[in-house]
């Protein structure tokens, strides 16, 4: 089993445990994350806002010398996200912004409206990227039905399923949250020892957080026993057809976890915790007086050092979500773009670009 796959597997451990985490009444931490998922179901309508930040990047990689410009860029790099919801009738817009630093220092902003059939992205003015003025600023559209129907598939609405999607990741959620130790991994946490936004009022908060020393069980467990149990809930007809999988690609998958040789699997694991250290990482959920899960964040510090080349890699991240206006009548900044432009025009404008 090769590093990067067990980099892979602890890389999906920390991004599940963004689903992991809840809300309700001042409850045992276990408890109150696993009613997470069913209120979310709740919310109808949203604005959300979040931002992924490089806190620390630190790269000794003489084996690679071209990672150097990519230090540069990523140093104190910065996503910035918000997003307007609404479930029915389908509608969501999104603006993400990318800050880079070093040498390619810019901001890049791009926009995104999504609804029931249809996808509308801004095309971005990238100063590295010179694109055609007469299509900077407009929104490509693509038609959803006519996008798979191009490609020799089908259209599935079951895709863009809220109501099934929402429903699947609450099971996941409770599934994958239901092997983890409460003593272990969870605990709860003072309101005043974090960083809430300003005015938040937290009636708990809930810190999901995995140590050096923990690490191996965490993904033991989460190999071993939750994702088998992540496999037979994708199995279900309704989430299996809505992801377009047939049962032949589940009994696939599941034949592959069955296979894993438990004996190296474990050695694996030791050899990982030579090269790969975990200063910190948690992931703390803030529960609003509603029982909305209404505030996160996640910080993780990791060290890696490969024995064979010597090369060293420090990775300090901050991720941060806040979600308002829960159930409230949305306001759309973007709307439904009137301004727009089809793919064969835009591939149009591009060959006469020069491209």
């Amino acid at each position: 089993m090769s590093r990067r796959f067990l980099l892979s597997a602890l890389i999906l451990l920390m991004s599940v445990t963004l689903v992991l985490t809840g809300c309700g009444a001042k409850k045992e931490p276990k408890e109150a994350l696993q009613s997470a998922a069913a209120t979310a179901l709740k919310m109808d309508s949203y604005v959300s806002e979040s931002q992924i930040k490089i806190t620390d990047l630190k790269l000794d990689v003489s084996s690679s010398p071209e990672m150097g410009a990519v230090y540069s860029m990523l140093k104190d790099a910065e996503l910035n996200l918000t997003q307007v919801y609404q479930k029915d009738p389908m509608q969501t817009e999104a603006s993400l912004e990318v800050k880079l630093t070093g040498d390619f220092s810019t901001t890049i902003t791009l926009q995104f409206v999504m609804t029931k059939d249809k996808v509308y992205v801004k095309i971005p003015s990238i100063p590295f990227l010179p694109l055609p003025e007469t299509a900077v600023g407009k929104f490509l559209e693509f038609d959803l039905k006519e996008l798979a129907e191009s490609s020799g598939e089908e259209f599935n609405p079951d895709l863009l399923d809220t109501d099934k999607t929402q429903k699947m990741v609450a099971e996941i959620a409770n599934a994958i949250l239901s092997e983890y130790d409460s003593k272990k991994f969870m605990k709860d946490v003072n309101p005043k020892d974090i960083e809430l936004p300003e005015g938040f009022k937290a009636k708990q908060v809930i810190q999901f957080y995995v140590t050096n020393d923990t690490a191996k069980e965490a993904i033991t467990i989460l190999l071993n026993e939750a994702l088998p149990k992540v496999l037979d809930i994708v199995a279900k007809d309704e989430y299996r057809q809505m992801l377009q999988l047939t049962p032949e690609d589940i009994e696939e998958a599941k034949k592959e976890f069955g296979e894993i040789n438990q004996d190296e699997f474990q050695k694996d694991l030791d050899e990982m915790q030579k090269y790969l250290k975990i200063n910190t990482f948690n992931v703390n959920t803030a529960i609003d007086k509603d029982n909305y899960p209404s505030y996160q964040e996640m910080n993780m510090d990791l060290e890696f050092s490969d024995p064979d080349t010597a090369d060293k890699v420090k990775l300090g991240l901050q991720m941060k979500s806040r979600f308002t206006s829960i159930n409230e009548k949305p306001k759309f900044n973007i709307g439904i773009p009137k301004d727009t432009i089809t793919m064969d025009d835009f591939e149009q404008e591009m060959n006469s670009f020069g491209y």
